[in-house]
């Protein structure tokens, strides 16, 4: 799987994450059922039955919405990749060669500025400070 496309390695983890939803909602409409059967007064077996069904049907809908929300990230990242492979690459302009003088060699910078400059050393521009140290939280 060294060459797996991202899309369907998403679709897959929300397979997995569907069945663990499901299978944990299966474990609660368990859990409930016996309550149900434990329970003593017929109000409380109904009420218990009721968690049971609510349990199922809220994980349903949370495992449709998993599938539907994975699918359309899937769906969107292989358009994203398919359309930046088919997009031409932007042009840089072209620059202009400097002239060569009689003698062969190139133009040199002006003055001392421009070699200043490169280097960082600008005097127009201030000196960024240094960030003052953290200081430790107290603890309580």
């Amino acid at each position: 799987m060294a060459e797996a496309d991202l899309d369907a390695v998403i679709r897959q983890l929300a397979k997995q994450q569907n069945k663990a939803i499901l299978a944990a909602a299966k474990k609660r409409k368990d859990r409930f059922n016996g309550m149900a059967v434990k329970a003593k007064d017929k109000d409380a077996k109904e009420r218990f039955k009721l968690l049971a069904r609510e349990a199922v049907e809220q994980a349903n809908a949370a495992a449709r919405r998993l599938l539907i929300s994975a699918d359309n990230v899937a769906d969107s990242y292989a358009r994203a990749m398919r359309q930046a492979a088919a997009a031409e690459l932007p042009r840089k302009p072209e620059t202009k060669q400097p002239e060569k003088k009689a003698d062969g060699a190139a133009a040199k910078p002006q003055s001392g500025k421009a070699t200043s400059k490169a280097a960082g050393n600008d005097p127009a521009k201030p000196t960024p400070k240094k960030a003052a140290p953290k200081k430790a939280a107290k603890k309580a």
